[in-house]
């Protein structure tokens, strides 16, 4: 195997389980006897040593400032049964938590770090598990996950790759990147009819088609929070994707729900799960609009609404685009603002990693003091137990949420 040799005291933040290794802190490569390239491979296995020759790890090779990608600490090489024993312990986890029972067939498996596999989500959808590789190292351990997944996970039957979308885009990748990777005869799962359930609600999950897995199972608890708001009143889910906050504003007892998308396809699919859960509603109206454009018409014709969901998507993909991401939460956090009743309440979130909870807070204030409304907060949100945070990892925190009370 090669071996990554690190600077001296570059190994501090391994010994304290950080599972990166950053190109700086790399004092010399040395390839194994047999290793035919001038260079590792990318996606390739390296053991780590530091500059003493200590043996710190095990991981993923990779191109850019994190060159390796930590899975096993103080050993030279992966445990035989490893891939197993790590998605064990993940499906471990959450059946502890309660989240696999007969209302709920939906949860993460896998969360990249969170789990001590980075670079790896695994999304589980009744009897289907959805596959993405963020590194070329997972990328090229596919199958083996795959297997994995289908021999400790009871229920999953079928696993689906994709990972069009998430792997390093000047990678040279080999293999497909998106498609089925093992696949029972369920003739359901190539027509548009699969569905899954999250706390007794169902789903239509197109993971075919559909963003990041084809759900975003990280707005359960908070969907679940924002049905005990709903009674009563006149909702706003505003990027409200497949209707997963609107469904739930529905089964709270909301007296309307207006559900607006940039996404044709996703009111589409807001529609159906309306119907497949509501068949009698008449409180729900899905409309594809942009978010901007939509606040300031609704705002001009006088519509104001009880409960507002304001969940984008990331403003800021990268650390560059962060003074640009902010001006755009307080932008669209204000217009929002503006057309909730006096006693009203705001669900507000940023999925931007790169934006940290004390920034997007201040821009959630700044918006709004430039509109001239009082708030307070009721409560600060997150992601859930199935998202889980490694504490060595602080950077896996993405998930940051508001609930404020408007007067």
């Amino acid at each position: 195997m090669t071996t990554i040799y690190l600077k001296p005291k570059k190994e501090e933040s391994l010994k304290r389980f950080h599972p990166w290794v950053f190109s700086g802190a790399i004092a010399r490569v040395v390839l194994d006897a047999a290793h035919k390239a001038a260079a590792p491979e990318e996606g390739e296995l390296v053991g780590v040593r530091s500059a003493n020759d200590e043996v710190l790890g095990v991981g993923h090779w990779q191109i850019g400032s994190i060159a390796v990608r930590i899975l096993a600490f103080g050993v030279e090489k992966l445990p035989q049964d490893f891939w197993n024993e790590r998605i064990r312990a993940a499906y471990e986890v959450r059946e502890a938590l309660g989240l696999i029972k007969g209302k709920n067939d939906t949860f993460r498996l896998v969360h990249g770090e969170g789990d001590w596999l980075p670079g790896l989500i695994v999304d589980v959808y009744a009897d289907t598990a959805v596959v993405q590789a963020h590194s070329i190292g997972m990328h090229l351990c596919r199958e083996m996950i795959a297997k994995a997944i289908i021999e400790e996970v009871p229920q999953v039957k079928n696993v689906y790759y994709k990972s069009d979308d998430t792997l390093p885009f000047k990678a040279a990748i080999e293999g497909k990147k998106t498609g089925y990777l093992l696949k029972n005869e369920d003739l359901r799962l190539e027509n548009d009819d699969f569905w899954s359930t999250e706390n007794g609600l169902k789903f239509r999950i197109d993971w075919l088609r559909g963003q990041k897995t084809g759900f975003f199972v990280d707005q359960r608890e908070n969907r679940a929070l924002v049905e005990r708001y709903a009674k009563g009143k006149d909702v706003l889910n505003m990027f409200c994707y497949t209707g997963g906050f609107s469904l739930y504003a529905l089964r709270g007892g909301a007296k309307s729900v207006d559900s607006v998308d940039v996404s044709q396809k996703a009111i589409e699919l807001v529609n159906i799960n309306v119907a497949k859960n509501f068949p009698e509603a008449k409180n729900h109206t899905a409309v594809a609009a942009d978010a901007f454009e939509y606040l300031s018409k609704q705002k001009a014709e006088g519509k104001t609404y009880d409960l507002i969901i304001l969940d984008p998507p990331a403003f800021a993909k990268h650390r560059d685009a962060v003074k640009n991401a902010l001006r755009g939460y307080q932008r669209i956090n204000a217009k929002a603002i503006e057309m909730i009743r006096p006693g009203g309440i705001f669900f507000t979130f940023s999925c931007s990693q790169a934006v940290d909870k004390e920034a997007f807070r201040l821009a959630v204030f700044s918006a709004a003091a430039q509109v001239g409304r009082k708030v307070r907060i009721l409560h600060q949100l997150h992601q859930p137990q199935d998202h889980p945070i490694n504490i060595y990892h602080p950077e896996g925190e993405y998930l940051k949420g508001l609930v404020l009370y408007v007067e």
